[in-house]
């Protein structure tokens, strides 16, 4: 089955469970989709008792998506630009110490203490895996997603400096997770020697030259839909800032989704405020938050269909649960030592980091840069264990966010 078809069906999928949970669970629109279609293949499973044909062919045609490529290489960059055009740079300047440390240091403090703990459980436990492999863990288990806890924060009616927090963390620490991320799989590869002014470098290059891609990349665009006056051209050329910026990122290999949220903040900000007439940023914002909803649709929708593909075992699965724990205790322990230096600046309490701590949803990613490790790199194991955060981070701290916030408030 060729792309067109399966997106066709991924999209009828995704407006079907969306109208089952407007209709009758009326859950946010994001734990609503996952949960119909964990759902829907929880009652594919058990219909593959019976009919074992129509559950193979199902799973089939959900292995023939090669969903790390779809969300690394298509989504996230419509995704991350999105989010990013819709914060103001007052916002991201008052809270700019938070979600700086945030978004780095909690980010390095979590991908070490997960790796460590995780490799050091799982030999315990009689399941044989590698401290650089045990790393990779980490790394793609430490970004935060908020795209289903920002609505629910919204209606919970937390402050605006605890929702940029929230949001801007989430941006930047995709782009930094993913840098992490591939840093360490180069460092896996056999024959690579352990060599700290390469990792420096490398790290250095996906990173900085991300940055200065956005930077590029938003001011050309910014230029050019401030020469003009005409709302299809103005958002057409947003459209291009996001597929030419992210192709030219992955051919110079530096870190694409850092450039896409670095682009989004200058066309959300200078581009708005210089460059577009008031009829062409509404247009702009309507056309990427139709984006933004139909591309989470999918991904959610993705995601609990993913469950029927993984393969597993019960040991597997403790140790996926005492790690759900631990990513959860390691949460708090990163938001909380750069909450010190934040002190020093900015308000914080420990109310505040209680909320980030539960706030910090795992998502796509996560399941993505899982998906994209090799086969012997344990990759079944580390599949699971991640499915198995998300689904709790999503469906469990999700649905209770909102009333954790009210009540911490």
């Amino acid at each position: 089955m060729d792309f067109f078809h399966l997106f066709s069906i991924l999209i009828v999928l995704s407006a079907g469970f969306a109208y089952i949970n407007f209709r009758f669970l009326r859950l946010p629109n994001a734990i609503g989709l996952m949960f119909v279609s964990l759902l829907f293949s929880l009652v594919v499973l058990v219909l593959g008792h019976y009919f074992p044909t129509f559950k193979n062919s199902i799973a089939e045609q959900m292995e023939s998506i090669n969903f790390s490529e779809l969300l690394l290489e298509g989504m996230l960059s419509f995704m991350l630009f999105a989010g990013a055009i819709h914060i103001k740079f007052k916002d991201l300047n008052n809270e700019k110490l938070s979600i700086l440390l945030f978004s780095t240091i909690s980010v390095l403090i979590s991908t070490f203490v997960i790796g460590f703990v995780s490799f050091y459980l799982l030999n315990y436990m009689g399941i044989k895996v590698d401290l650089i492999h045990a790393m990779l863990f980490g790394a793609l288990i430490s970004p935060t997603d908020p795209i289903a806890v920002l609505s629910i924060l919204k209606t919970a009616g937390v402050t605006k400096s605890l929702e940029t927090k929230i949001a801007g963390e989430s941006l930047f620490n995709d782009g930094v997770a993913v840098v992490v991320f591939i840093t360490i799989l180069k460092l896996a590869k056999p024959g690579t020697d352990f060599d700290i002014q390469k990792i420096a470098l490398l790290f250095g290059q996906e990173a900085i030259g991300g940055i200065v891609l956005g930077l590029v990349i938003g001011y050309i665009g910014f230029k050019l839909i401030a020469s003009i006056n005409n709302y299809q051209v103005e958002v057409l050329i947003t459209l291009a800032i996001v597929m030419g910026g992210y192709t030219f990122a992955h051919y110079t290999h530096v870190s694409g989704p850092l450039a896409m949220v670095v682009a989004g903040l200058i066309t959300g900000n200078q581009g708005r405020r210089l460059g577009m007439s008031d009829v062409t940023a509404e247009y702009v914002d309507k056309f990427w938050e139709l984006i933004d909803e139909i591309l989470n649709a999918v991904l959610f929708v993705l995601i609990g269909l993913e469950l029927l593909i993984i393969q597993t075992s019960q040991k597997v699965l403790f140790a996926a649960v005492i790690l759900l724990f631990v990513t959860l205790i390691t949460r708090y322990i990163s938001v909380y030592i750069p909450s010190i230096a934040v002190r020093l600046k900015e308000k914080i309490t420990q109310k505040t980091i209680l909320i980030l701590t539960w706030g910090g949803l795992r998502g796509g990613i996560s399941i993505a840069l899982a998906l994209s490790i090799a086969p012997e790199y344990n990759k079944d194991v580390w599949v699971t264990i991640t499915y198995v955060i998300v689904c709790f981070s999503i469906l469990v701290q999700g649905m209770t966010i909102g009333k954790f916030a009210k009540k911490m408030q």
